[in-house]
């Protein structure tokens, strides 16, 4: 079961679209540059998952993923270093030496950014009985390339499959786990774990 601190991640949806994106981190020492080139959109790929049930069996998820990398160059300033003949006259003798001065250089780099969308239904066997359980609930962990963490949480409590969808960029993996609960949040009948997506 998600503890106190999880439970507070937990997004509650509605029955609608929800977007999410994740910026890709600036690269050190950078300033916002221009674009240059693009690459056309590698074509999405698809993947189904599911479908996962509460212990209880009472609650059902399924869906699919789709998978898009999009690219690009784009300018930054890099810190470079060179060597500069300095000169100096002393006591009407000119002395030089080499020293070791920084600039900046304009070059640009590939940026690389993959955007998903989950897809998922929901279906709710039970939506009748003790009030704490009378719902389908599926909960999402989304790990970012960055090492953030982020949850996403449905509620089902009619008779019909109801779907949703949600939206971001840079995803390492993505897992489900579906449960059972009331109106509120989830309460028990957890499974555990299930993949949806691996980068």
């Amino acid at each position: 079961m998600v503890g106190a601190g999880a439970a507070a991640l937990l997004a509650v949806g509605a029955p609608v679209a929800a977007n999410a994106t994740v910026a890709t981190p600036p690269v050190p020492g950078t300033v916002p540059g221009t674009v240059v080139s693009v690459i056309p959109s590698s074509p999405a790929s698809f993947d189904a998952w599911g479908p996962y049930s509460s212990s209880d069996g009472k609650a059902k998820a399924w869906g699919k993923v789709s998978v898009q990398k999009k690219s690009h160059k784009q300018w930054y300033w890099k810190t470079e270093y060179k060597n500069v003949r300095v000169c100096k006259w002393h006591d009407g003798e000119k002395k030089c030496r080499w020293v070791k001065k920084p600039y900046k250089k304009h070059v640009w780099k590939w940026v690389h950014e993959y955007n998903y969308t989950v897809s998922s239904a929901l279906k709710n066997s039970k939506w009748w009985g003790d009030p704490r359980y009378r719902c389908a609930w599926e909960t999402f962990r989304i790990v970012n390339f960055n090492g953030s963490t982020s949850y996403k949480s449905f509620k089902n409590c009619g008779k019909s499959t109801v779907s949703y969808s949600f939206s971001g960029t840079n995803a390492k993996d993505i897992d489900v786990r579906v449960s059972r609960g009331s109106f509120g949040s989830p309460k028990g009948h957890w499974s555990s774990w299930k993949s949806v997506y691996s980068a």
